[in-house]
Formats: structure tokens, sequence, C-alpha cells
């Protein structure tokens, strides 16, 4: 039950955290996504591999990539999560906020319907009532919304996918992530030594506060998917998906105001 308790409430901060992103990323709209999307994954790798070595949980990561499921299944982990950063930091940075907060009300949907035929978990009554409630409050924004209804299904069931590997692979939260962006960082790493050879990179040419958000979108980015991770493993998948609506409600509120 405490365990249950506490990934409640680490999932509950994660959501919020998330909801309140596009205001860390909107400085950041001069900069290209892919770049910011370099960074997110270069310096959570930094800080999540200095955190398990002071921790002395290297042998975690050595035990994970030993495990050929649990490393093949991370690898389209990291596949989903990149794709779901990518589009939303663009998103974001061109004016289309509603549209990434709309991708993760459907995630919620998304994840409850994995939850019962993947991971064949049971909703109740009331439960069921939410779930149609809301089916119905996503179809209703949708037709308003009207057009780049593809950000928002990509968004959706990218993030809906992670979640699902994210619950089922045995791995604790802080080793999988490590896996994670360790599998990223090449790319991410080679892009980034490209952009400073032709002179196109950001960090160090476009302000103190520019260079500030690159680096810090690694902590941001790294600390919010631990208590995900760790909150996805010890509830139910089902309540995951309820939860996700904190998300994008404070998305909207972030788009709209």
């Amino acid at each position: 039950m405490l365990e249950t308790r506490k990934g409640f409430a680490a999932a509950v901060a994660a959501f919020a955290i998330w909801g309140f992103l596009p205001l860390y990323f909107i400085p950041l709209r001069e900069v290209s996504a892919v770049q910011v999307v370099a960074h997110r994954v270069i310096w959570s790798w930094v800080l999540v591999l200095a955190s398990m070595t002071l921790r002395g949980e290297l042998s975690q990561i050595r035990a994970t990539w030993a495990t050929r499921g649990v490393v093949l299944r991370l690898a389209a982990s990291a596949i989903f999560i990149s794709i779901n950063w990518l589009l939303y930091v663009w998103a974001v940075a061109h004016n289309h906020v509603v549209d990434a907060s709309l991708g993760y009300f459907i995630t919620p949907l998304v994840n409850v319907l994995l939850g019962v035929v993947v991971l064949s978990e049971r909703l109740n009554r009331a439960q069921w009532t939410a779930v149609a409630l809301a089916a119905v409050g996503v179809s209703y924004l949708t037709v308003e919304t009207g057009n780049l209804l593809w950000i928002s299904l990509t968004l959706g069931f990218s993030f809906a996918c992670y979640g699902l590997i994210r619950k089922v692979v045995r791995v604790e939260a802080l080793a999988g992530l490590a896996t994670e962006t360790l599998m990223l960082m090449p790319f991410a790493a080679a892009y980034l030594i490209w952009c400073a050879a032709t002179g196109s990179g950001a960090l160090g040419h476009a302000g103190l506060p520019i260079d500030a958000l690159l680096v810090g979108s690694g902590p941001v980015t790294a600390f919010t998917l631990f208590l995900f991770a760790y909150g996805a493993r010890r509830i139910a998948y089902s309540t995951t998906g309820v939860l996700n609506y904190i998300a994008p409600t404070l998305q909207l509120a972030c788009g709209v105001f």
C-alpha cells in the first residue's frame, strides 16, 4: 500500500511538471527542435550517470544491458520518447501548444485501452463512466481543433506506448532512464558536434539564458521521467491514464492564457 501511495504521488508530480513545460520551452523557440532534444538527451544522461555513480548503482546499468529482452524494450521506449520530445518541442515553438495538449488528452484514453487489452486490467462502472465522459470531451476538442490532428495523435500514441513499455519492463526507473539516454546519446552528440562545426549550434552563442535553459532541460527531463517511471511501475496503468489528464489540462491553460 505504501509503495502504491508513493507511486501515485510520483505520477501526479510528473504530470504536473509536464503541464507547465510549455513555459519552459517557449523561450527556446529560436533554437531548432532537434537541437533542444539533443541537449535534453545529453544533459539527462550526464545527470543520471552522476546520480547513479554517487549512489553506487552503476551495476544496475550493467545488469540491464546483460538482459536482451530488457534492452530491446528500452530501445523501443527510447524511440517512442524521442519522437514525442521532438514533436512536442516543435509544436510549442510553432505556436501549436493547444494541439499538443490535445495529444495528451488523447493519451489517457490510449493508456486505459492498453491497460485493459494488453495488461488485462479491469475497470469498475465509475471508471468506465469517467473514460466515456473523457472520450466525449476529447472528441469535442478534436472537432473544434479541426486541423493538425496528426500532431495530437502522434503525441498521444507515442507517449502511451512509451508508458506501457516502462510499465512492463523489469528495470528500475533510473537504470532504465540511463539506458534509454545512453542509446540516444551517440545520435544527439553527433548532431550537436555537427552543429558546432557548421556554426549553427546555439550553446555558447545564443546568450547565457538560452545556455542555462538548454543545460537545464536535462535535469528537468530526467527528474520528471524518473518520477513517471517510478509511479508507472507501482500503480495500475489505467490509473496512470486518468492521472495523465493533469498534464494536458495545464498545457491547455498555458496555450490559451
